[in-house]
């Protein structure tokens, strides 16, 4: 069985999105072992950081980030710069992930101030959702209802419409 991981920057405070989250967790049970690891964003002290201290962070988390995945794993970053898929498109992705000999998928979702060059370099697909920026709380939601939603098509299910 697949192993998807959503790695992220931040945690989430609002309830609709928790529960949102955890229910497109439980479903996606019956398809993967589905896990979302949150690591803690870093700090900045001032209210409007210079180009340096928003590089420091970005830096910071990307290490972070970094240590939390498998040399083995397959990596989806997702970043404003990547692929736009359509949803038939990302279930072919993680479909043919085992194509390569894989049996994890990470997707790596940073801070406010994005991802760092190397968490990118290391990615083996970047995946942009939109044009549109969405809070980080929203996109965690929309890509695990986006992974539900990709095992469903590639099983023919009916929530897919």
């Amino acid at each position: 069985m697949l192993r998807v991981n959503i790695i992220c920057i931040g945690k989430i405070k609002e309830k609709y999105f928790t529960d949102a989250i955890a229910e497109y967790s439980k479903r996606l049970g019956a398809f993967c072992k589905f896990s979302i690891t949150e690591l803690a964003e870093e700090r900045i002290r001032s209210n409007s950081p210079n180009a340096s201290q928003t590089n420091a962070v970005i830096k910071a988390e990307g290490e972070r980030l970094l240590q939390k995945i498998n040399p083995s794993d397959y990596v989806i970053a997702m970043c404003v710069e990547g692929k736009q898929l359509s949803s038939e498109e990302l279930a072919n992705t993680i479909d043919n992930i085992s194509v390569f000999g894989k049996s994890t998928v990470d997707f790596i979702i940073g801070g406010s101030y994005g991802l760092c060059g190397e968490v990118k370099k290391r990615a083996d697909f970047c995946l942009s959702m939109s044009k549109m920026t969405f809070p980080h709380q929203m996109a965690r939601m929309i890509l695990s209802e986006q992974i539900y939603r990709a095992f469903e098509i590639l099983n023919n299910g009916k929530y897919h419409k």
